[in-house]
């Protein structure tokens, strides 16, 4: 056993310094948001684990994932394979996320200095100023959709700016967290910026599909529609959880898999395609909806890029899909139109809730239970 150290990732220097010590062998460490330290951390870990990431995914349950050193720089390894070799980060997402430890894993790896962005608000102009600052040959940074749409929106308005030439220097910009609107991506595209979109979790030591191909020893297979991953990059288990453990990574055929909870197809090529959530498929007038894509769908709509879909209770159909937005440009019959020919009548949404902001669970993702509920009594209201 080892020590486990909780760190303020609001210092995002700090969790660089206390994580190089715990893949050279040190004390694991546990990074928290800043001010907001864990309730009664572990005092010990098994002497592989290195890093425990905190997080509530998408549900708000709480779970502890343990990874181990062999496995963050197996993610590491696997993602200078796929990319254009060892480089310099810009990290500009929270240090307490894989997504954003693994930028730091990787600038260890690579022996190069990330820049760092202030935690909190995400500044557009400080990114600028960060990726300006990088002096290595290969560059590269981690964003979630929303702020490679604020990039864009400030570089599509001077083209002839730092921002599109920072932009455009980097040899990938690596965007996941969410399901990302293909409009974005076409954008960035055409603005010549050399976006991959990650598929990953805690749980697999982050992203390790890259445009929907599994990266270094990663394998991916489909069981009962479900998407499964295997690989050295997995993480040992869930921290005082052995029933949660033993229900997400299974062995199959000697190998050890996670099962992802992601419904998802792979085709003759082995490219890897998510439609959604196992556990977001209503039953709507006796047909199955999947909320995932009706979600993609919406969310590729002008000014749609940050929408929710969620379920509601309907005494007609069932259940309904619903969609909550900050802001919507357009009104429910053109959102349904657009939802129609890619899922169906049965998926059209059956409502457009408006808020003033999307709220969030502190993993930073929407907080879907609490939305589920507003949809619900926002509907009961009406009928």
């Amino acid at each position: 056993m080892k020590p486990l150290v909780a760190v303020d990732a609001g210092d995002p220097g700090e969790v660089l310094v206390a994580l190089r010590g715990a893949l050279s062998g040190g004390p694991a460490i546990l990074p928290f948001p800043a001010g907001a330290p864990p309730l009664s951390p572990p005092a010990e870990v098994e002497k592989r684990v290195a890093l425990v990431i905190e997080t509530s995914g998408s549900t708000g349950r709480a779970k502890r994932v343990a990874l181990s050193a062999g496995a963050l720089l197996a993610g590491a390894a696997a993602a200078d394979s796929a990319l254009a070799g060892p480089g310099q980060w810009v990290l500009a997402l929270p240090a307490h996320y894989v997504a954003g430890t693994n930028v730091l894993v990787r600038s260890i790896a690579a022996e190069t200095e990330p820049a760092i962005l202030a935690p909190g608000h995400f500044d557009p102009s400080a990114f600028v100023e960060a990726a300006a600052s990088l002096t290595h040959s290969v560059r590269y940074t981690s964003l979630v959709p929303a702020q490679l749409a604020t990039l864009l929106e400030l570089a599509e308005a001077a083209p002839a700016s730092d921002a599109c030439a920072v932009l455009r220097r980097f040899d990938a910009v690596l965007v996941g967290g969410q399901a990302t609107p293909q409009a974005l991506l076409d954008q960035a595209r055409a603005l010549g910026v050399r976006v991959v979109r990650t598929y990953g979790s805690s749980e697999t030591s982050g992203g390790c599909v890259y445009d929907g191909v599994p990266v270094g020893q990663t394998r991916a297979e489909v069981g009962d529609g479900e998407l499964l991953l295997t690989g050295p990059t997995l993480a040992e288990y869930y921290l005082a959880d052995p029933e949660r453990t033993e229900a997400a990574f299974v062995v199959r055929d000697g190998a050890r898999w996670y099962r992802t909870g992601d419904a998802g197809s792979i085709d003759a090529d082995g490219v890897v395609t998510v439609t959604g959530r196992l556990d977001d498929v209503i039953v709507s007038g006796g047909l199955k909806v999947s909320l995932g894509v009706v979600e993609r769908a919406v969310r590729d709509l002008p000014g749609m890029s940050s929408a929710v879909v969620v379920r509601a209770p309907s005494e007609r159909w069932g259940e309904v899909p619903v969609v909550v937005a900050v802001a919507p440009r357009l009104s429910l019959a053109e959102v349904r139109a657009a939802v129609v020919p890619v899922a169906g009548r049965a998926g059209a949404p059956d409502s457009l809730l408006e808020v003033e902001a999307l709220p969030l669970l502190p993993s930073g993702k929407p907080d879907r239970g609490g939305l589920e509920r507003l949809a619900a009594e926002r509907r009961a209201a009406h009928d």
